[in-house]
C-alpha cells in the first residue's frame, strides 16, 4: 500500500512550536512536527525556565511539568503500531488493536513489513481483510518520519526505545502498553485499550517530554584503513535512520544518532581496563579507568545506570548523567551535569586497547585512537503519553518494577516507657 502524507496535527501545551526558540510565555505549539522544547532544553538565557529581569524587579518562574498536555488541532489519521518481535503472546493483542483502529476508528495503520509478514497472521483468514489494509515499511529503507501522527507500542521498554530510533528528528506522541517483562516505560494496561486509545484521540492527555541525547561519532578513517571513507561508510551504516557525513579530504566519518536511554562506552572483549578521557565543553574533566562509562538521560537513569549505582532522576529534570562502570577507584561517584553542556569521550593517549560504544544497546562499534564521541541534549524529545500523570506514573513504575524502598514495616512499641532507648 502506498504511504499517505500526514494529515493529523498535534501540539504540546506549554511547549514552543518554533524550531529554534523557547517560548517565554508558554505559548502553545501549532503543528505536530514542531520541535518540542520543554524543561529538557535551554531557554535563550541558558536556563530551564523563563524569566524577566528589570531595574525594579527580578521575577523567575519555573514551568510546571504538569502543564505539558497533548491536544489535537486535527484528529489523528496515521498510527504506527510497534509490536515486540518473537513473542507469540502478542499476536492476538496486535490483531485486536489493528482491527479496532481500522474498522472502528478508520485509521491508517503502519506496521513493519516483518510484522505484517508473520506466518501466524498470514494463516489467519479472518484477519486477512485487515492485514491487506496495513501500510508496511522496512527499517533502514523507508522513511516514515513525516507520515505518523501517533505511535502505539505493544511490548516492553524495548519497543519504546525502538520507536525512538525510527525518528531521528521530531517524534510523534507515543502511547505504550505494558505487554513485556519490565514495563518501566509502558504505563498502560492492554485490558482497557479501547477506552485508553479513545481518550488519547480526544486529546487533553498528560505527556512527559523524555529528553534524548544528540550523539556524534567522529572516526578518523586514515588511521585505520586504506579503504576510501565513503565505501566503508556504506558498509557500516546502510540505511536512512542514521546520518553519516564524510569529509574525504580530512578522512573523517561522522555518525549522528538520537539516543533515548544511554550511550555506553566499554572495554569490549579486551581484558585490559578501559582508559578513556572525558571532556566537558572542551575541557578535560577526568580519565575513566575501569570497565567503561555510561552517559544517560534521566529516562536512562533507571536502566543500565541504575545497575551501575547511579541515582534515579525523574525524566522532566534537565540533566545528563555520567556513571562509571566498575571504576578502579574508590572515589569515582556518578555525577549529574546540566543538559546544555557538550561531553566528549576519546581514548586516552596511553590506552592499551580500543573501546566499544553502543547506543540504546544497538549499533555497537569500535572506537580507536583519533576517534571521538560528542554528546549533548537533543532538541527532539520523545513525547510519552502518561496513563495518569507524569509524577504518579514514575513513582508507580519505581514501586512496581524496581520495588523501590520496599521493606518490612517496623513494628510499633507496645509500651514506650519499657524501651531502653527512651530511658535517657
Amino acid at each position: 500500500m502506498v504511504m499517505n502524507s500526514c494529515s493529523g496535527k498535534w501540539r504540546g501545551e506549554g511547549c514552543q512550536a518554533n524550531t529554534s526558540t523557547w517560548s517565554p510565555l508558554g505559548q502553545q505549539a501549532t503543528h505536530r512536527k514542531a520541535h518540542l522544547r520543554g524543561l529538557h532544553c535551554r531557554s535563550p538565557a541558558g536556563l530551564p525556565c523563563h524569566w524577566h529581569n528589570s531595574a525594579t524587579q527580578d521575577m523567575r518562574h519555573i514551568q510546571d511539568p504538569a502543564s505539558q498536555r497533548l491536544t489535537w488541532n486535527k484528529p489523528p489519521v496515521n498510527v504506527l503500531v510497534i509490536r515486540k518481535i518473537r513473542d507469540e503472546s502478542l499476536v492476538e493483542p496486535f490483531k485486536e488493536l489493528c482491527r479496532f483502529l481500522v474498522e472502528e476508528k478508520q485509521m491508517m495503520v503502519y506496521v513493519e513489513r516483518r510484522v505484517a509478514d508473520d506466518a501466524t497472521l498470514s494463516k489467519d483468514e479472518a484477519f486477512g481483510s485487515i492485514r491487506n489494509q496495513l501500510c508496511t515499511f522496512r527499517e533502514g529503507y523507508d522513511d516514515i518520519s513525516d507520515c505518523i501522527d501517533l505511535i502505539i507500542c505493544l511490548g516492553g521498554d524495548g519497543t519504546l526505545l525502538y520507536a525512538s530510533s525510527l525518528f531521528q528528528g521530531s517524534v510523534p506522541p507515543v502511547m505504550a502498553f505494558h505487554l513485556g517483562s519490565l514495563g518501566f516505560l509502558t504505563p498502560f494496561k492492554f485490558e482497557s485499550y479501547k477506552t485508553e486509545v479513545a481518550k488519547v484521540f480526544e486529546g487533553n492527555a498528560a505527556i512527559t517530554l523524555r529528553s534524548r541525547l544528540k550523539v556524534k561519532v567522529v572516526k578518523d578513517m586514515l588511521q585505520r584503513s586504506p579503504e576510501p571513507p565513503q565505501q566503508q561508510q556504506l558498509q557500516e551504516h546502510n540505511g536512512v535512520l542514521t546520518q553519516v557525513h564524510t569529509n574525504s579530504e580530512a578522512g573523517k566519518v561522522t555518525l549522528q544518532l538520537q539516543v533515548l536511554n544511554e550511550v555506553v562506552v566499554d572495554r569490549g572483549p579486551s581484558s585490559y581496563l578501559s582508559n578513556v578521557d572525558l571532556y566537558l565543553n572542551g575541557r578535560l574533566i577526568t580519565s575513566v579507568q575501569g570497565d567503561g562509562v555510561i552517559v544517560s538521560t534521566p529516562t536512562g537513569s533507571t536502566a543500565y545506570a541504575a545497575a551501575a549505582g547511579a541515582s534515579m532522576i525523574h525524566p522532566n529534570v534537565p540533566a545528563i548523567m555520567v556513571t562509571p562502570i566498575c571504576p578502579h577507584s574508590l572515589s569515582f561517584r556518578p555525577i549529574v551535569v546540566p543538559a546544555g553542556v557538550e561531553l566528549m569521550i576519546t581514548l586516552s593517549p596511553d590506552a592499551r586497547n580500543t573501546a566499544w560504544v553502543s547506543f540504546d544497546g544497538r549499533k555497537r562499534q569500535e572506537i580507536q585512537h583519533g576517534d571521538c564521541i560528542k554528546i549533548t541534549t537533543s532538541c527532539y524529545p520523545v513525547p510519552s503519553i502518561c496513563c495518569h500523570d507524569l509524577v504518579y506514573d514514575w513513582f508507580e513504575s519505581l514501586a512496581q518494577c524496581l520495588h523501590w524502598n520496599v521493606r518490612k514495616r517496623q513494628a510499633r512499641l507496645a509500651d514506650v516507657s519499657d524501651s531502653s532507648d527512651t530511658e535517657n
